[in-house]
């Protein structure tokens, strides 16, 4: 996996070097500031209707400390997009992958029981999927994007008894089918 970012990585480099106008855009996921993490993406334009993205965020805050309320996390997540009028603008359909390692305790995560508030969980995430999205132009440089997907994950995780004493319980291993992305994008594009 660390190979395939790391391969990535120097794709969208090296694209980024020989770029026109509207081929390259800076954007942030407003969705992901609102859950307290920081994140920021690149998208490269690969071809007339083909681009990369490739978004990352990490949080490191402790929401509560005397709770233990945290949902520290980094994650990575490349997509490959399709576009059907022309790159960065219009309508798309995209295929992305992602890995997430997290450290969560004293919330509830979405798509578990309620007892997940209950407990501390370390681990680790990947998956795949499909999206579908629309970028709107905004002005000059400015864009807006809305974005979803559907998927498979995976996570590996240990799991900790309560938020606060952390005696482990033990390991765990969930398989997910759902929702994968969600994203309100603000895309600033560089000339």
């Amino acid at each position: 996996m660390k190979r395939m970012l790391f391969i990535l990585f120097v794709a969208v480099v090296g694209f980024v070097g020989r770029a026109d106008a509207q081929q390259v855009a800076l954007k942030t996921n407003a969705l992901y500031w609102a859950t307290t993490t920081p994140n920021l993406g690149l998208e490269v334009a690969l071809g007339k209707r083909t681009s990369i993205d490739l978004s990352a965020g990490y949080n490191p805050f402790t929401l509560n400390r005397e709770l233990n309320l945290k949902v520290k996390h980094w994650s990575v997540m490349p997509e490959f997009r399709y576009w059907f009028c022309e790159s960065l603008q219009g309508h798309y359909l995209g295929v992305h992958t992602g890995y997430a390692f997290y450290n969560v305790g004293g919330v509830r995560i979405p798509f578990q029981g309620a007892e997940s508030k209950l407990n501390r969980y370390q681990g680790w995430a990947t998956g795949l999927g499909v999206a579908y999205g629309h970028t709107w132009i905004l002005g000059e440089r400015l864009n807006l994007e809305l974005s979803i997907g559907l998927g498979y994950a995976y996570t590996n995780f240990d799991v900790y008894e309560c938020k606060n004493c952390g005696k482990y319980k033990g390991p765990g291993e969930k398989h997910y089918v759902g929702p994968t992305k969600l994203a309100v994008n603000l895309i600033y594009l560089i000339k």
